[in-house]
């Protein structure tokens, strides 16, 4: 498969590599090279040309629930605990039901490919059987990554509790039933508020035992802080996945919000992903995270719509979100916090995120293909942009329909 077009990746943090009218090779489902001039050897072969289109890797989401994804919208004027209680328990509940799951996660599959969206790290409920609806649903929309069955033996509420033998078993029986080439598990802790240390060390043991990912919540608000230092005698919010075996280079940690210095310089040295999710910290009121000490610290950031809280499933739109969110970060510290660039916010939703699915940055050689191709000659100009204003511009407007085709692990899996 040769793609052309005007080519666009991160490779380097705040780098970005423009190759204008550029090819992309891709030999037995993976990346052989990004050439401005096409290799003598494969000139005879057939080329998809996509004329003065942008070509960008697509975006990873490193953080969002499927089982609220009906509720988008709702109820931001409340703060977290009070919106999980009120909004999200009880329609996370409703994943209990088959047909309801099924519908849900056909529709949210749909809405990331049409998005630009091919890999994700994503929340399910407490359900074992919706939540391999939600991965079979997922693998045949083209969607790749890590879906969790969603683990809370306390504070869930009436209606989305499991017991703590029950949330065993069934973690069990749905690693046993995970079987999809494209759509692995990742334990999935809700966030210690949820779990009881029993379960805490279960999952502990599975994920040392397996070498699975882990997924959770951590430093989101201070109420939440403050309620995880009374339920587990700990000092930092960490020390609590810590001491249950929970913390380490497979770890995606979404907020991080109220991270101390001391939880910073514990996930720089244990490899734990910080997943920045910008407009649910917004919405709920949570706060403006420090994303640039996590940066100047040696953490790995990522980025995530967090849908529900989050309201939007595009992530060009949660990278424009981020820069905005940054640039408040900036004001609030005396301008002495630079703000996060479009080519920076762009490597966190694209490039940041290949490491933790053992792939290298960008359109990296020996990486599987992941693509969106981008039209946007409907837009008004006050005169003939450059490729670079172009990519620039695509994270603040962008025409109707501008997601022409998207290639995920070299499948064309959307076209316009």
């Amino acid at each position: 498969m040769i793609i052309k077009g005007h080519i666009i990746s991160a490779e380097e943090f705040g780098k970005v590599s423009i190759v204008e009218n550029g090819y992309i090779v891709v030999i037995d489902n993976k990346i052989e090279g990004v050439y401005q001039s096409l290799p003598e050897e494969y000139q005879n072969e057939k080329i998809t040309d996509y004329g003065d289109s942008l070509v960008f890797p697509s975006f990873s989401d490193m953080h969002l629930h499927a089982p609220q994804y009906p509720m988008l919208g709702m109820g931001y004027d409340l703060q977290l605990l009070e919106w999980l209680r009120t909004y999200t328990f009880p329609t996370e509940a409703k994943f209990k039901d088959s047909a309801f799951a099924r519908k849900t996660a056909q529709r949210l599959a749909k809405d990331l490919i049409r998005n630009g969206t091919t890999r994700v790290a994503m929340f399910s409920s407490l359900h074992k059987e919706a939540t391999l609806i939600l991965m079979e649903e997922l693998e045949k929309a083209g969607v790749c990554g890590y879906v969790g069955k969603v683990n809370m033996d306390r504070h869930g509420g009436e209606n989305l509790e499991e017991n703590t033998g029950e949330s065993m078993v069934d973690t069990k029986d749905w690693l046993n039933q995970c079987n999809f080439p494209h759509v692995k598990p990742i334990l999935t802790p809700r966030f210690i508020p949820s779990c009881t240390p029993e379960l805490l060390t279960f999952l502990g043991e599975i994920a040392k035992k397996e070498g699975l990912p882990i997924q959770s919540h951590l430093s989101e608000n201070t109420s939440e802080v403050d309620w995880v230092r009374s339920l587990e005698n700990v000092d930092e919010y960490y020390q609590a996945y810590e001491k249950y075996g929970l913390w380490n280079s497979k770890t995606l940690m979404a907020h991080c919000v109220h991270s101390s210095e001391k939880e910073i310089r514990s996930m720089a040295e244990n490899g734990v992903y910080v997943v920045h999710c910008p407009a649910s910290n917004n919405n709920l009121i949570s706060g403006c995270a420090h994303i640039r000490d996590f940066l100047n610290a040696g953490v790995k950031v990522v980025l995530g719509s967090d849908i529900a809280a989050g309201e939007f499933i595009s992530m060009f739109d949660n990278v424009k979100e981020t820069i905005k969110t940054s640039k408040n970060r900036e004001i609030m510290d005396n301008w002495e916090t630079p703000f996060l660039s479009v080519e920076e916010a762009f490597y966190l939703a694209t490039s940041a995120a290949n490491e933790f699915f053992s792939e290298g940055p960008g359109f990296a050689k020996g990486n599987s293909f992941h693509a969106i191709v981008l039209q946007d000659g409907d837009l008004l100009s006050p005169k003939e942009l450059t490729v670079k204003e172009r990519f620039e511009r695509m994270f603040y407007i962008r025409q109707r329909h501008a997601i022409k085709a998207v290639y995920s692990d070299s499948r064309l899996v959307f076209v316009d």
